[in-house]
């Protein structure tokens, strides 16, 4: 089997925010926006942003309600997003793994 590099890693998850979004919604079944924000620990418009990109990739679904007249927004994976990273974890964690044993005591160039 020939080892991954981080060029194979999904640039749409290699990013902290995204990788956390995916990383919260893959140990539950959905989770509001607001939950998102104070986990991911991000402003409203930079999460926003975020989660569009991964709607737009297909990664995550929204869906909209109100709770009495309060507006909820809740994300979900969807089997692609899921699917997605599960091949970034796996990748990812075959890189680490890839290390030589004595990786951290190498000298730089």
């Amino acid at each position: 089997m020939t080892p991954y590099d981080y060029r194979d890693l999904d640039p749409l998850i290699h990013s902290r925010i995204r990788l956390s979004i995916l990383a919260i919604l893959a140990s539950v079944e959905d989770a509001e926006f607001t939950y998102l924000r104070d986990q991911v620990k991000t402003t409203d418009g930079n999460l926003g942003a975020h989660l569009r990109k991964l709607e737009d990739a297909g990664y995550v679904r929204v869906s909209k309600s109100f709770v009495g007249r309060r507006p909820v927004t809740r994300y979900r994976t969807t089997e692609t997003g899921r699917g997605a990273f599960r091949n970034y974890v796996g990748r990812l964690e075959w890189i680490l793994h890839s290390l030589p044993p004595d990786a951290d005591h190498r000298e730089t160039g």
